[in-house]
């Protein structure tokens, strides 16, 4: 069993909300130098992000990929990008484009539509420099972009392809594609790579030139380490599935059966994985994946990790739904075969194990020492009169203690909706009634929110913990309401949330110091 990591503190805040005053309206890689200036000076350790792979154009929620592979390039920080240099940087851009520019940089909230329109023109006229002047020049950049292209093959090759030809076709899903290019007939795919041979150039330059900056980024971050997220599926519109459709059967959508969260389950209209065929193929495409992520982060969350056991799926014809495997001992067998997989780059790996979660799978990550989740809010002893919540201080060293994840409501949000008896059972805690005053215990039952001296208290308990690692949503650090994601809802706000301030700030602004500097007392008081 490996070896756990010393006791951790981190925080959990995805690329896309963390902009600088120099990012184009969005979180870019860039600026996680200045995130990691932040959650240096707070004694914190790790940066976890969400899934930064490409997202399809209209679509903001990052588990929805056109790759489990590729960067998404709107992640790209044009100043630091050469080309664009070259061209005279923001003060080359025409008054229009600059004038957008500075509308998405003061928005409130992330403006994808408006943010892909403004790079996809930068990026593009930064690309056809590099085109005229290094890579037909055969310049030592040039020298550069075909070692990546060549070293990089394994998964470059499909992706760009496939992002050239979802280009070319309006970006429509590849199974409304002509039929030999949906059935990837060989002929048909010289052809394409042939009269798309510059497009597919330009996808190569972008991700040679995202995974550079991500290069840089990594080695800024200093002691702060970047954890990443990997979901559990990809969308069938993907690079992946295309270029392995027997591998996913598509005549059936992924999702998680009826629970209490959920009375008639959910359905998520994603392709089913073929784990026979990927047994046959030694499960190669997830091992891909492993070495990509390992490539990228110093470890990641594994999503809904229940589903590398048994995935449950419900076939488009109508017939009943069902689980796949099988069985109980086939699913561990799978599960436990899907771990070592993506444990083999030697990356380290937590595992999202919320829900709805048989005791045989928690019994397996325990076996194979990888922590899962102890949300504070859910942990209790829920077959014990009363369901008193589990002290904090009781959770195992193998776990990741947090206040919540990027798809609940903040923790003060949580408390005003939260009935008496929760808020009762909650400072019954005895961690938590014994950092509290008696008057801090009766206001907040009665009060309408949540009392300042609660909310630390919480914290302070939650930096106690005995798991290992902890890792905050930055919201609940600050006492803040806004969420990042409202789940089974598309709406305007999912996916879009920025920090108040810009990320090149936040070591100069009195607030989020003055947080920065009780974070960092309670990572030094607890050994974090």
């Amino acid at each position: 069993m490996p070896t756990p990591p010393g006791r951790r503190a981190g925080v959990l805040v995805p690329l896309f909300s963390m902009p600088s005053s120099r990012s184009w309206g969005i979180g870019e890689i860039g600026d996680i130098r200045r995130m990691a200036s932040w959650l240096d000076a707070a004694g914190l350790r790790v940066l976890q992000l969400l899934p930064i792979s490409e997202i399809a154009p209209g679509d903001t929620s990052p588990y929805s990929a056109l790759s489990a592979m590729a960067i998404d390039p709107q992640f790209i920080s044009l100043d630091r990008l050469e080309d664009f240099a070259a061209l005279g940087g923001e003060a080359g851009l025409e008054p229009p484009l600059r004038a957008r520019l500075d509308a998405v940089r003061s928005a409130s909230l992330v403006d994808y539509t408006a943010v892909r329109e403004l790079k996809q023109t930068a990026l593009g006229r930064s690309f056809a420099r590099f085109h005229d002047t290094e890579w037909t020049g055969g310049t030592r950049r040039a020298a550069a972009l075909r070692a990546y292209i060549r070293d990089q093959a394994w998964w470059l090759d499909e992706y760009a392809l496939f992002r050239a030809l979802h280009a070319r076709h309006g970006e429509r899903h590849w199974a409304d594609w002509p039929l030999p290019l949906r059935m990837r007939e060989p002929d048909a795919l010289a052809a394409a790579r042939r009269e798309l041979a510059e497009d597919i150039l330009y996808r190569q330059y972008l991700q040679w030139i995202a995974d550079d900056q991500w290069a840089d980024a990594r080695r800024d971050a200093g002691g702060v380490a970047l954890f990443g997220d990997l979901p559990f599926m990809v969308g069938g519109d993907s690079a992946d599935v295309w270029a392995r459709q027997d591998e996913f059967q598509l005549d059936a959508s992924a999702g998680v059966p009826p629970d209490a969260f959920s009375p008639s389950g959910q359905d998520w209209g994603l392709p089913v994985y073929r784990w026979d065929v990927f047994a046959e193929r030694d499960f190669d495409w997830l091992r891909q994946r492993s070495r990509r992520s390992a490539a990228l982060f110093d470890g990641y969350r594994v999503d809904h990790l229940v589903g590398f056991y048994r995935t449950y799926f419900r076939p488009h014809d109508g017939s009943a739904p069902a689980f796949s495997p099988a069985d109980q001992e086939a699913q561990t067998r799978l599960g436990e075969r899907v771990l070592a997989v993506l444990r083999e780059p030697g990356t380290e790996i937590v595992a999202e194990d919320l829900g709805t979660v048989p005791d045989f799978v928690r019994e397996s990550l325990s076996r194979l020492g990888i922590p899962g989740y102890k949300v504070l809010r859910w942990e209790r002893h829920w077959h014990v009169e009363g369901q008193p919540f589990t002290d904090p201080l009781d959770y195992p060293a193998v776990a990741v203690a947090t206040s919540g994840t990027h798809d609940t409501e903040p923790m003060v949000v949580w408390w005003e909706t939260a009935p008496p008896a929760e808020r009762e059972a909650v400072l019954a805690i005895p961690s938590v009634c014994a950092r509290l005053a008696p008057e801090d215990r009766a206001g907040a039952v009665d009060g309408r929110g949540m009392p300042d001296a609660l909310r630390e208290a919480l914290l302070d308990v939650l930096f106690a913990s005995g798991a290992g690692l902890l890792v905050l949503p930055i919201q609940d650090l600050f006492g803040w309401r806004d969420r990042i994601n409202q789940p089974a809802t598309v709406g305007a706000s999912n996916w879009t949330w920025r920090l108040p301030w810009p990320s090149d700030r936040l070591v100069a602004e009195p607030v989020a110091m003055a947080v920065a500097t009780q974070v960092r007392r309670w990572a030094e008081k607890y050994g974090r």
